[in-house]
């Protein structure tokens, strides 16, 4: 994801650039360097061989055991040494986990081609081959900690994402982002680019090839029966998983990595911040930064966006961007969500219909699109044009291209004689109109949760490329014609508007979505019209000209200025300032409405419904909410008093 205004960085030279930066591939370089003259470690003495058979250890060749200059034989205990094996200095206790620590050492462990770092701790654990263990690690109560050949860790691997079938494939490294993913996965008529980022990433995935596993310092694996050809990144939590094979594991003291109790993953890169547990299931994927499966989730041949989760439900062949909620019982599958910000009910099949001839149709949500409870969505589908859309509970979907954003697809209030009973129900803009407290809730949900570092999120919901869509939508429903069926209401299908897909619209419907679209397009120029007068005046010139061309050459004004040009001719900047005051109170007013509506419906179901629930107005968000209101009177007043 991208912010606007910022420059997309080209898939192949955001590859190059990882190339440059890795920490992976720095970390995986500098094990490989790890030998007993870089360590500067030396061959056991004889006495130091006898005691440590005394402490019942034995080894193949005792000449290719090595150690530091000062080394205590007590630390090693009940061991047994195949290959070149290199310990280090065990003085310090070390971590197991939160207020438990215990001493530094290596205890009834098989050791075959091993580098053990400072002050590690190394016990019961059946095999431990071809791995490179930090300093401050913990391996303990482990099977098999193997390196069985060449291997990539997971990365270099071609996945299909957004499609079942081949068609999308993107090659995954480390520090993939959704960006990137996104370019690759949908621009596939970008013979070059395309080109240049797979040699990018093959060049990658040579750096990032070796034949040794690598545990990173501070890294803590217990009771683990199977961990095969992984790259373990500082700090990481490996407690009680299943199994681990073939695995990139992205992690920091700051941002640590937790895979737990029974999770299983194989073929995948697992970044910063990232936790897997409860059984879940994750394979031939990226889980980005700071995103979570967990209570038996599955990820398959996928890439998971930064702060979104799969609970329970099986994600796979998607590309899924930020901040998906993944609730429970759902299927997504074949989708291509670079925007993501969106929800997914319980029991949801986004992916269960296709054609019968072949899994060869796919999805395009769009941002922030709410799909609710045991809905059905057949294929193939787009509602990328469509975002903040509720698909409300229990509907099915025949394939469609819907192109109105804030939308409610519903099942049918009424039967219209000679529709379609596959016909859903569409309310363009009702989700302004009827539930802007929880667009304006998401929208700082999405900024106070936000906890990946790599990746910038446009958190602001009301920007020009959502802007020029409410816009479109509102020319073609102005565009219609009130028309009529024989001895019907007014409605309208695709016939009459093929953005409304295969749903119907009423009339009134038309009406209230032109209104809410036009509300909202008119308060964001008027924001930016504020944003302007207050720049102007800062920078010592006259703001009574921000509306005259050229007065600023920022592209986002410029937009927001042919806007205000068109929705208030004639209108001078002391007027608009007037009407963005009195636009905020209604979005205010209509904030606490939208919230109103709850506290109605619980009173009128739940008899004690009001001692459990703060009422709307106690909301902390209307709150806040009323109280930007009145910080904006009081800046447009002190600025109206400036020109």
């Amino acid at each position: 994801m991208t912010l606007e205004g910022e420059a997309r960085v080209a898939p192949a030279e955001a590859v190059r650039q990882a190339v440059r930066d890795s920490g992976f591939l720095k970390g995986l370089a500098a094990a490989r360097a790890l030998t007993p003259k870089a360590r500067g470690l030396r061959q056991l003495g004889q006495s130091e061989v006898e005691a440590l058979q005394a402490l019942h250890n034995a080894a193949e060749d005792w000449a290719q055991v090595w150690v530091p200059l000062k080394f205590n034989p007590r630390k090693i205990v009940g061991c047994y040494f195949t290959g070149e094996i290199l310990l280090g200095t065990f003085q310090e206790n070390v971590a197991l986990g939160q207020g438990l620590s215990v001493g530094s050492g290596v205890y009834n462990c098989h050791l075959h081609n091993v580098s053990v770092g400072d002050n590690a701790y190394l016990a019961n654990t059946s095999l431990i081959a071809n791995y490179r263990i930090g300093p401050r690690a913990v391996v303990q109560g482990c099977g098999r900690l193997a390196c069985t050949g060449e291997t990539a860790f997971g990365n270099g691997q071609r996945v299909s994402l957004g499609l079942e079938m081949p068609g999308r494939e993107t090659a995954f490294y480390a520090e993939i982002t959704v960006d990137v993913a996104a370019q690759v996965a949908a621009h596939r008529h970008a013979t070059r680019p395309l080109a240049a980022y797979e040699k990018a990433v093959a060049e990658y995935t040579k750096a990032a090839s070796a034949d040794i596993g690598v545990i990173e310092a501070g890294a803590v694996l217990q009771n683990t029966p199977r961990i095969l050809n992984s790259y373990i990144g500082p700090a990481a939590s490996i407690d009680a998983a299943g199994s681990l094979e073939n695995v990139t594991v992205l992690s920091g003291p700051d941002e640590p990595v937790l895979i737990g109790t029974g999770a299983c993953v194989k073929d995948a890169v697992v970044q910063w911040g990232c936790r897997l547990e409860t059984h879940a299931v994750v394979e031939q994927s990226v889980c980005c930064e700071h995103s979570f499966v967990d209570n038996q989730g599955q990820l398959r041949r996928s890439l998971l966006g930064p702060n979104s989760g799969v609970t329970a439900g099986e994600c796979s062949y998607s590309l899924v961007g930020p901040f998906v909620g993944f609730n429970h019982e759902a299927l997504l599958i074949s989708a291509y969500w670079p925007d993501g910000k969106g929800t997914i009910a319980y029991g949801a099949n986004v992916g269960a219909e296709h054609t019968g001839k072949a899994a060869d149709q796919e999805i395009w949500p769009g941002e922030g699109l709410f799909f609710g409870l045991g809905v059905n969505i057949k294929f193939p589908a787009d509602y990328s044009q469509s975002p903040y859309t509720i698909i409300a509970s229990g509907v099915t979907t025949l394939p469609q291209r819907v192109q109105m954003p804030f939308s409610l697809i519903n099942v049918p209030a009424e039967q219209i004689p000679s529709m379609s009973p596959a016909y859903n129900e569409i309310l363009p803009g009702w989700v302004l109109s009827e539930s802007i407290y929880s667009v304006r809730r998401n929208e700082r949900k999405f900024a106070v949760r936000n906890k990946a570092r790599r990746t910038r999120c446009a958190y602001e919901i009301f920007r020009p490329e959502i802007v020029e869509l409410m816009v479109r939508a509102r020319t073609m429903l102005q565009g219609l014609s009130p028309s009529a069926l024989q001895g019907g209401p007014k409605v309208y299908t695709d016939k009459d508007l093929p953005a409304l897909g295969k749903n119907f619209m009423k009339e009134r419907a038309r009406l209230g979505g032109i209104e809410a679209y036009t509300f909202y397009i008119r308060l964001y120029a008027l924001k930016g019209l504020l944003f302007s007068v207050k720049f102007s005046l800062q920078q010592g010139r006259d703001a009574n000209r921000v509306l005259e061309p050229g007065d600023r050459t920022d592209p986002r004004f410029e937009h927001e200025r042919e806007l205000l040009r068109r929705e208030f001719p004639e209108h001078k900047v002391k007027d608009l300032l007037h009407e963005l005051v009195a636009a905020e109170e209604k979005l205010a007013a209509d904030t606490l409405l939208s919230k109103e509506r709850d506290d109605l419906r619980g009173v009128r179901i739940v008899p004690d419904y009001m001692t459990v629930h703060l009422p709307a107005r106690e909301d902390p968000f209307v709150k806040v909410t009323r109280h930007e209101v009145t910080e904006l009177k009081a800046e447009v007043a002190e600025l109206l008093q400036k020109l």
